[in-house]
């Protein structure tokens, strides 16, 4: 690449993100270049925000050709959304930058530079990864940790992991993704000032981890353009911006409010309804936004009637039928930047509770909608005409019986304080408010922040807070350890609890005795939770709606999974005989015969019926369709180039399954796409590997991960010496047994390559045998003590933490080894806890898993060497 100026920077920005770049964009390039990354970059919507992703990956890539020295330069960007919908929008444009630098000659040099980061396991210069839809939890971004990555998710999904609870994962992935999202990497909040407690709580970790001196501390970046701030920073817009005529039309795009009054709360739904059948016959396309689901299905309802073509969105849908939606609704894509492309249906209506507000890339030629306040407004506006090209007009339905301030709730005194700033705006000729971005940001900021929606109830997130999230080993309620939502979201009144609801068939088949043999926190750390699966809604309605199932279906099973991985099972009886609070802030896991799915959401009275997408587990597809993960029932033949996990075997109990779940059956297989599915990696392996080539192997790369990351000594001689030692324990008999190795101790295996029926181990854990190896065996103790004794506490943490144990403990049942005497074991245990106390002190919470997924990176690689994706099983 050619030294950095704005020609430099067009010619690479032009074609890799196919227009031409902004001044602001180009300001931020040069920031980026010289180690600036400002706190907040206000951009107003319409203005290319994404673009942050692009810019972050040219000024990475220039300074990889100019030999500068990356430390302290991300290598991983963090966008985060605050709307699911958002996470798909904001994946497809970094899919487009990934396809720019495998096609666009313009590129070939940006594509080489941006590749000699990795380990070379991978051509492809650019890993993303989301953690909803079809990227998501892929595992590119965390598959080498070298790699320049985009990791794309919500504030749940991102903030769940950072703080060490990862929503949807088990407790052995859980550190690996704190560590790689918490280090060595820029954080972009998007929209920020609609998620306050987010922003200080991510604000709160980038403190905590510069006070801990962490390897790689993460950078956070608010993006937005309507910050809460009283003294922002200085703006990134510059006149240079303000007089470009692209920018000049969207920030003075034509959009002109009008109030409709209605004398009762009630009422609003309908007038809204009146309203949008005003323009049935103009061919447009209107957008409707309301603040509640029930207000919305009012308005769906009325419309349907006038038999008008209507695509209703809400964030209660669940995931794979909201995917769907936005892949295949031709409704949807009039809304799209470009909807020439999409079939014309005449008047078409998008009706949206707040899942539509933020972020989305739609533009609608009308608006209509109930009064929120100004922050949210602002956020409507920023949907309808949203790239200048035409004349908007927005309807802003509101109770003129509205409450005055005092005595007022504060959600309800932002709502009046929003319309007293709306009808200060200047009005047009023809007598409507001017709501284009520009006129909205000359108003008054001290008066814009007084009719912000109010700042939830924000909790401190505290050191022994963190410390006490980081112990993911311990997967039972712990006195200390509350769940994480309420510091990702803040607590208000306005914004009660939410639930998370899906459906396994599991739930009913592995019940009863079989539930002691087979953990439902174990099929769920093997199979986890995605959010295809899930619908989430108001905890108080999905209450309501559990009730109603439970009417019918009171003895069937349910099982309640809290944040940290702990499950209690009860009957739908038993949950609808207790209050709401029982599935706060929870995931609620319903048997497909319990029903309640209807549309994507949850209705109380959908009935099940045979052959209805209730468990859709295995509908977790990669960007080419294929499943990523397969259950099996009766089967000996292995799914084309997927790994055995587990096996259910049901016995005598396979006869009494109820004839609704499915014909009696015994064996039920669970397999695993290497490389696509969520693990760890580790276990990745399609084909047989020996022991010692594997460790030999896992040293190599941790050897390439550690330099191409620029990890220092002596952090890098204990990762690389751990990934060598890491195994040991698997040369054991039992071990080996267990994986069916009849040549055992002739042949010694690291990975059966999953053709083979794993046996029970009764609890043994190779980790801790590998622990005792590394501290008994002469050669290995000579070895670990000639270096230093910080060191020595390095390696035989990530030796005993590699499979997720060890922070803080193994549990007693796994503490010991079947070639060893149980004294030695107790002692080696009772230091375990210890030691991760020592380390998190040295390197931080985030460091230390930092440096625990470097060794489990080398060990996933290591596991997919020489692998080959055959058809044969």
């Amino acid at each position: 690449m050619r030294a950095s100026n704005n020609n430099a920077f067009r010619d690479s920005f032009t074609p890799l993100t196919g227009h031409s770049p902004f001044p602001w964009q180009g300001r931020l390039f040069d920031e980026f270049l010289s180690g600036e990354f400002r706190a907040s970059c206000d951009v107003p919507t319409g203005l290319g925000k994404t673009s942050v992703i692009a810019i972050w990956l040219l000024a990475l890539a220039h300074k990889i050709s100019a030999g500068a020295n990356l430390r302290g330069f991300p290598r991983r960007i963090i966008y985060v959304v605050n709307r699911r919908t958002v996470v798909d929008q904001a994946t497809r444009e970094a899919e487009r930058l990934r396809t720019a630098l495998a096609t666009k000659k313009e590129l070939e040099e940006v594509a080489a530079a941006l590749r000699s980061l990795g380990t070379g396991f991978s051509e492809v210069p650019l890993a993303i990864s989301t953690l909803r839809g079809e990227f998501a939890d892929n595992a590119e971004w965390r598959i080498d940790p070298a790699r320049p990555a985009v990791v794309i998710g919500t504030v749940d999904m991102i903030g769940s992991r950072l703080l060490f609870a990862g929503y949807g994962c088990g407790f052995k992935s859980k550190p690996l993704h704190a560590g790689f999202l918490g280090q060595d990497s820029i954080l972009v909040h998007d929209e920020a000032h609609l998620e306050p407690a987010f922003q200080k709580l991510v604000e709160r970790i980038e403190y905590e981890q510069r006070r801990c001196h962490d390897f790689r501390p993460v950078r956070v970046m608010e993006l937005t353009a309507t910050t809460r701030s009283q003294t922002s920073a200085e703006s990134i817009l510059t006149d240079a911006d303000r007089v470009h005529p692209e920018v000049w039309k969207r920030l003075r795009a034509r959009k002109g409010i009008e109030f409709v009054w209605v004398n009762d709360r009630k009422a609003i739904a309908e007038q809204i309804a009146e309203c949008a059948l005003k323009y049935r016959q103009t061919g447009k396309a209107i957008l409707i936004f309301l603040r509640t689901v029930e207000d919305l299905e009012k308005v769906r309802n009325r419309l349907e009637k006038e038999k008008l073509t209507i695509q209703p969105l809400t964030g209660t849908i669940r995931g794979l039928e909201r995917e769907t939606m936005v892949k295949t609704s031709p409704i949807f894509g009039r809304f799209m930047p470009d909807p020439a492309a999409v079939p014309q249906y005449g008047t078409v209506y998008l009706i949206c509770t707040s899942a539509g507000e933020v972020g989305v890339d739609i533009s609608a030629d009308h608006l209509i909608c109930d009064l929120t306040p100004f922050d949210s407004m602002a956020q409507r506006f920023g949907r309808v005409n949203r790239f200048g090209n035409g004349d908007a007009r927005i309807q802003v339905v509101c109770d003129q019986s509205g409450k005055a301030e005092d005595g007022a709730d504060p959600f309800e005194q932002r709502c009046q304080r929003t319309i007293v700033l709306l009808r200060r705006l200047p009005q047009r000729l023809d007598a409507l408010y001017d709501a284009s971005p520009d006129a909205l940001s000359l108003l008054p900021q001290r008066d814009r922040l007084s009719a912000f929606t109010p700042e939830p109830r924000i909790l401190p997130a505290t050191d022994i807070l963190f410390d006490a999230w980081a112990m993911t080993t311990i997967r039972e309620e712990l006195p200390g350890r509350p769940p994480v939502a309420d510091w990702l979201h803040g607590v208000a009144e306005w914004e009660p609890p939410d639930t998370y609801v899906g459906w396994r068939s599991e739930v009913e088949i592995v019940a009863g005795e079989v539930s002691e043999k087979y953990k439902p926190e174990d099929l769920l750390e093997d199979y986890p939770l995605k959010p295809h699966e899930l619908l989430r809604d108001r905890t108080d309605r999905v209450f309501k709606q559990l009730r109603d199932l439970a009417s019918d279906n009171s003895e069937l099973p349910v099982w309640i999974l809290s944040d940290f991985g702990s499950v209690r099972v009860e009957t739908l009886g038993e949950l609808a005989q207790g209050d709401d609070d029982a599935i706060r802030n929870r995931t609620v896991l319903l048997p497909p015969r319990a029903g309640g799915l209807s549309a994507g959401m949850l209705d109380g009275k959908a009935k099940f019926e045979r052959g209805s997408s209730y468990d859709v587990a295995d509908e977790w597809l990669d960007t080419d369709g294929m499943p990523r993960r397969r259950r099996v029932w009766d089967d000996n033949t292995r799914p084309s180039g997927m790994r055995l996990i587990r096996i259910i075997d049901l016995g005598t109990d396979a006869d009494e399954i109820p004839d609704e779940v499915a014909v009696p059956r015994r064996c039920w297989r669970w397999f695993v796409r290497p490389r696509s599915a969520d693990d760890d990696g580790s276990r990745a392996a399609v084909q047989q590997q020996e022991l010692a080539p594997h460790l030999q192997s896992a040293g190599e790369f941790a050897a390439a991960i550690t330099k191409r990351v620029g990890l220092e000594e002596p952090e890098a001689t204990a990762v690389i010496l751990a990934a060598g030692w890491h195994d040991l324990g698997k040369h054991r008999e039992r071990w080996q047994r267990s994986i069916h190795n009849s040549e055992y101790p002739n042949l010694v295996l690291a990975k059966s390559g999953g053709k083979m029926w794993p046996a029970e181990l009764s609890g043994y854990r190779h980790e801790f045998g590998s622990l005792l190896d590394v501290l008994k065996d002469g050669s290995h103790a000579r070895e670990l003590g000639e270096l230093a004794a910080e060191t020595q506490d390095l390696i035989l943490h990530l030796i005993a933490a590699h499979h997720g144990r060890a922070r803080p403990h193994f549990p007693v049942d796994e503490a010991f080894d079947p070639e060893s005497a149980q004294a030695s074991s107790d002692e080696a245990a009772s230091e375990v806890p210890r030691r991760f106390a020592r380390l998190q002190r040295k390197y931080g919470r985030w460091g230390l898993a930092y440096l625990e997924s470097l060794l489990r990176a080398a060990d996933g690689l290591a596991s997919q060497e020489r692998q080959t994706d055959t058809s044969e099983p």
